[in-house]
């Protein structure tokens, strides 16, 4: 009996690790090239490490080389670490971040690379001599704005940009802090005659923290910010900068819409239930026009008109443009004024002499006037309030396009020859004017510190009503803005360089 001959086994060829590896991942992260160190590591570890990262877009590089811009080690003792790395002769060692294995396991679990932090670096614990690479010290920056120069030239607008999201996402969410903390950041790098490059360049800077400094860094490195981005696509970011970009509707307003599954003007407009006020209604139906900016040349024509109504009221009448526009500003979101009179107490009836005469003129489309409550004798006042107690007017105008040099910001060609316009005005008495002056030119984070500053470093209290000074325990009188930057011991700022 005879048997077939039995075939010998074929012994399966064993598979490299790499050979698992797909050579055609496809790349998400050109301007990142990750090297890990195989030290501590393992050779097995790293090359599931390196196929982890690669499937998930990453470039890894096998050989270390002035091409790598991370290199993630799990080596623990960093002085060691740096040795070794100082004698590979990399040129570019002193840019490259040197991490740790916490900065790649977020980057996967990510599913991107995340922003460096302090905590993913492994610090260069070795002392070094001074290279001339080193950025030079930037200028002393103070942490006041009231102390340093901002003009409209804002050269970092790729972070501030960034930092008002994330103020504006803070606001929201009733996160006061860190919503303070972004304004602050992004005020101190407006100020900046340089633009930022380099993270290392703003060590010495004032109000930039850790999370700030992320934010930065990660802008540097893919032109873009992650955490941004995700704010702006979230669905209730989006619908509560809608709601108030209504005229009237502030936050808790939006809030509270939002929570009612309201997440469009017409879901609004369609409720039965919501009952809009005086102010919200006139915002809905001028919603197109006083959502666009308003140009200096309407601000102008602006002043122009109403300059005239005052003086057919108070032919001494004292008016003054304020807001962005007195700073320099080219655009707005409104035009804001400030009128009086040189006598004291003459003040009192003239917004509601103003208004009649603009009704009169057929030009008021909304009007909430609130009288006066400002009472000297219960200043100081301890407690900052956002409004004072003037007289003041909410209005909102029409304005002819044939009143504008130039005519009308954005005008539709065949459309209709007017728009509406958002106008404030403040009447202080004569003797207030200067304080108020001040505080209505802004900008907002300007007079925060510049109140902030009166408080901490002179012991004063500064409002729109007036400075007051505790250790003296009297009230500093000023006729012009020049005067109570004296009493602060500032140096004067001009309105164009307030821009914080």
């Amino acid at each position: 009996m005879f048997r077939s001959p039995i075939a010998p086994r074929l012994r399966k060829r064993s598979r490299s690790p790499e050979a698992s590896i797909s050579r055609h991942e496809e790349v998400k992260f050109e301007d990142v090239r990750l090297h890990l160190l195989e030290r501590k590591m393992g050779s097995s570890r790293r090359r599931f490490l390196t196929q982890l990262a690669r499937s998930k877009g990453f470039i890894v590089e096998d050989t270390l080389s002035d091409a790598v811009t991370h290199v993630v080690s799990e080596e623990s003792q960093a002085s060691f670490l740096w040795t070794w790395l100082k004698g590979c002769g990399l040129k570019n060692l002193p840019v490259m971040h040197i991490l740790n294995i916490n900065w790649f396991t977020d980057s996967m679990r990510e599913g991107r690379p995340v922003a460096v932090e302090t905590r993913h670096r492994i610090q260069d614990t070795l002392p070094t001599m001074p290279e001339a690479a080193t950025p030079t010290p930037v200028a002393t920056v103070s942490q006041y704005a009231c102390q340093r120069q901002t003009t409209t030239k804002n050269n970092n607008k790729v972070f501030t940009d960034a930092f008002e999201v994330l103020a504006e996402s803070c606001e929201f969410n009733e996160m006061e802090g860190p919503c303070l903390a972004f304004r602050r950041a992004a005020s101190v790098l407006k100020s900046l005659p340089w633009a930022v490059q380099c993270l290392r360049a703003t060590e010495d800077l004032p109000c930039l923290g850790e999370h700030s400094k992320a934010v930065m860094e990660e802008i540097l490195q893919y032109g873009r910010s992650f955490e941004v981005e995700k704010i702006l696509s979230d669905e209730r970011y989006q619908t509560l900068k809608l709601f108030t970009s209504v005229f009237g509707v502030g936050p808790k307003t939006g809030e509270k819409w939002y929570r009612r599954g309201l997440r469009s003007f017409s879901d609004i407009l369609a409720e039965p239930s919501i009952h809009l006020n005086r102010m919200q209604q006139s915002g809905f139906l001028h919603y197109g026009d006083i959502s666009r900016a308003v140009s200096k040349a309407e601000a102008r024509a602006l002043g122009n008109i109403i300059d005239e109504a005052v003086h057919v009221i108070t032919p001494d009448a004292i008016l003054a443009l304020t807001g962005g526009f007195r700073r320099g500003k080219e655009f707005g979101h409104d035009v804001d004024f400030i009128v009086t009179t040189p006598e004291l107490g003459k003040e009192g009836h003239l917004l509601a002499s103003l208004i009649d005469q603009l009704e009169q003129q057929g030009i008021l489309l909304f009007c909430e006037h609130q009288a006066s409550t400002f009472d000297m004798s219960k200043l100081p006042s301890h407690r900052f309030e956002a409004m004072d107690h003037f007289a003041k007017c909410f209005l909102i105008l029409r304005l002819e396009g044939s009143q504008v040099v130039g005519g009308l910001h954005n005008a539709e060609e065949g459309g209709r020859s007017w728009r509406a316009v958002r106008v404030d005005i403040v009447s202080p008495p004569i003797d207030r004017y200067a304080f108020t002056l001040l505080g209505w030119t802004g900008s907002r984070q300007f007079e925060r510190d510049l109140r902030r500053f009166a408080r901490t470093e002179r012991r004063m209290l500064l409002d729109n009503h007036a400075l007051f000074d505790k250790t003296k325990k009297e009230f500093l009188a000023a006729t012009t803005e020049k005067d109570i930057f004296a009493h602060l011991g500032l140096e004067y700022i001009e309105p164009w360089q307030r821009n914080a």
